[in-house]
């Protein structure tokens, strides 16, 4: 159950950070509520996701990892923001890096 937690927390959190883009810094008003759902619920279902027995090395560092990579993507996507092969090989170092704390 924790994994589900953790993935609904990273759903929340990218779902926050992209509303958070779509404001242009706030000043779209009308994102401040879905910016600030989205981060109150990934803090929320993160600690979800430790109270079921995650730990929290595990968590936070799939939670941003995850996180970095999927917005980055959609950005891309969305936005047409840069996504250059120094950033996507940055992603796979991070991705890299959360394995090995994962099975550390």
């Amino acid at each position: 159950m924790s994994w589900l937690w953790l993935l609904a927390a990273i759903a929340s959190e990218i779902t926050g950070t992209l509303g958070l883009r779509a404001s242009e810094g706030l000043r779209r008003r009308r994102w401040l509520a879905p910016v600030a759902a989205g981060y109150l619920a990934a803090f929320a279902f993160l600690s979800l996701a430790l109270r079921a027995g995650m730990s929290v090395a595990v968590a936070y560092g799939v939670w941003t990892a995850v996180g970095i990579a999927a917005v980055a993507l959609l950005a891309r996507v969305i936005w047409r923001d840069p996504l250059t092969r120094r950033m996507l090989l940055g992603i796979a170092v991070i991705a890299a890096g959360v394995l090995l704390v994962e099975l550390g």
